[in-house]
């Protein structure tokens, strides 16, 4: 057994070795082999889980585990176990404030990517700029931009109507809710004081909508193809959520953020230099018909609370549908309009490039003088799903501190409409460990761990 390579033994199984068609089963040994370096069975890799994850890993979207299958009387032969549909999943990764966050594409394939265009380009005549880079719409996105900005607008007045009958926790040092009638007891708080508290959360009940649909603010640009927003620029300009802008730059009106709307592509002139085409002879703009309606926020004043166990229902499963057709049409908006955000901070812009504006507090922001590292941004850039525990049953036991690894998590909006009642999504189901038995007493998850 060399240095690099380990083997280990648990129990016997029956071995069908041979040749053709002719199988006989043997008895032997199960034995798999890793390499010592790798993380393929380091039980520490996510200490929140419990050990049967860390011999998980991902292939081809799928989980996979390799086991090599040694007899005494036999060659070596490899069992593979697939899984397209596992009953847990992994919780997303927690990326520390001195790590840059990940490209959603590697750099390498950006650039194989890119000289696979200029090849097939070469030798052929220019092709006509598509929308969005020429300056105007793309038509077939217009509803889905209304239907993502109403989408939020629902979500945001349902959340309000749900705060009234659904407890949320809030801790009073730190930034972590629980969505329940009690707090989990859990050591995790990294607020004031938490070394004498060791880690023990503070429960109290003012927990607002921000603190389940986190905002993602944004600088809102008056012409999207125009000059990149300057450091001293960076007060003047308002700044609204960015899912927002988003949408007003697909097609929707909004007369507190006025845009610059062309009906005709621009003139290229260089890589960064273009002229606006001359749209006089065009018919005015207040003939091209009625616009649709947009949803307004209702006021904490007149709030009302659902009457029923019924209405809580309907209402759960309305913002559940919310919350789905937001980031469905947001994630479709994405990939035609282009979304930047820092590498290093949260900081997010609406925009083919990035502002200038150098107030990145980021991990090593002096050596980058305050500027922001951008990138191409995902969906949980801009629309982040604020993770919490999950909840098995609200008018059972409390959670315990010794079956943390048995629990699963869910996002914060998710987690209150299935406590008020709406149907578990399918989509969730691994995070929240849904089905996996809780166990009723500490003896059996040790015994099951």
């Amino acid at each position: 057994m060399n240095s690099s390579t380990h083997y280990f033994s648990h129990g016997t199984i029956a071995l069908f070795c041979g040749k053709g068609m002719d199988f006989r089963p043997k008895v032997g040994t199960l034995q798999a082999s890793f390499n010592g370096k790798s993380e393929f069975l380091n039980l520490h890799v996510y200490p929140a889980l419990t050990s049967i994850d860390s011999f998980r890993f991902q292939e081809h979207g799928c989980n996979v585990l390799k086991l090599s299958l040694k007899s005494r009387t036999s060659q070596s032969q490899a069992l593979v176990v697939r899984s397209d549909h596992p009953q847990n999943s992994d919780f997303p990764k927690y990326y520390s404030k001195k790590e840059k966050k990940p490209f959603p594409v590697p750099i390498v394939d950006l650039r194989r990517a890119a000289r696979e265009r200029l090849k097939s380009r070469k030798g052929k005549p220019k092709t006509p700029v598509p929308p969005p880079k020429n300056g105007l719409l793309v038509k077939t996105l217009i509803p889905v931009a209304y239907d993502v900005f109403n989408a939020r607008i629902t979500l945001i007045n349902n959340l309000k109507k749900l705060l009234k009958v659904v407890p949320v926790q809030a801790c009073r040092f730190c930034n972590e809710i629980h969505v329940g009638p009690v707090g989990h007891p859990f050591k995790s708080c990294k607020g004031a004081n938490a070394n004498i508290r060791k880690g023990v959360h503070e429960w109290i009940t003012n927990a607002t909508v921000d603190d389940l649909f986190l905002p993602v603010e944004a600088f809102h640009l008056y012409d999207r193809l125009g000059r990149r927003i300057p450091h001293e620029e960076r007060f003047s300009i308002p700044r609204i959520p960015a899912i927002v802008e988003l949408c007003i730059q697909a097609g929707v009106d909004v007369p507190e953020y006025p845009t610059k709307r062309r009906r005709k592509p621009i003139i290229r002139i260089s890589k960064s230099e273009f002229v606006d085409a001359d749209e006089s002879e065009l018919p005015d703009t207040d003939t091209e018909g009625p616009k649709r309606p947009v949803l307004t926020e209702i006021p904490d004043s007149e709030i009302v609370a659902p009457s029923d166990e019924e209405e809580t229902t309907l209402l759960a499963e309305e913002t559940l549908r919310a919350w789905d057709q937001m980031r469905r049409g947001a994630k479709r908006l994405m990939k035609m309009y282009l979304v930047r955000v820092c590498g290093y901070c949260p900081e997010v812009h609406v925009g083919p490039s990035g502002h200038k504006a150098q107030n990145c507090g980021a991990f090593k922001h002096q050596q980058r003088n305050g500027q922001h590292g951008w990138q191409a941004a995902v969906l949980n850039d801009l629309i982040p799903p604020r993770y919490v525990w999950h909840v098995p049953d609200v008018n059972g036991p409390p959670m315990e501190r010794e079956l943390r690894n048995f629990y699963g998590q869910a996002p914060a909006v998710v987690e209150m409409c299935i406590q008020a009642g709406a149907a578990v999504p399918e989509e969730y189901r691994p995070t929240m460990r849904l089905d996996v038995g809780i166990p009723s007493t500490i003896k059996e998850a040790e015994m099951v761990v």
